[in-house]
């Protein structure tokens, strides 16, 4: 098993992007922390990070919230 040296972080956000990602790691029982960590492990070895299930409660959760960004805004976004 490999230990993880972890730092605590300032990250800017979305409000309705961290209000699924919170919501995510609740259906997951997960802190917020490990959800993105296990989230960019994923993606830094190309592997999706959710299954079929997790994905169809996650589109349930953006449409609560209202989350209507997708990664074609990733790059592009204005801020106020």
């Amino acid at each position: 098993m490999v230990t993880a040296d972890r730092v605590q972080t300032g990250l800017r956000l979305d409000r309705t992007v961290l209000k699924v990602l919170k919501g995510v790691a609740e259906y997951l029982d997960l802190s917020l922390g490990d959800l993105v960590e296990g989230m960019a492990l994923h993606a830094f070895e190309g592997r999706p990070p959710f299954s079929p299930e997790t994905l169809v409660k996650i589109e349930q959760l953006r449409e609560v919230y209202g989350l209507t960004l997708t990664a074609a805004d990733a790059h592009s976004e204005e801020e106020p």
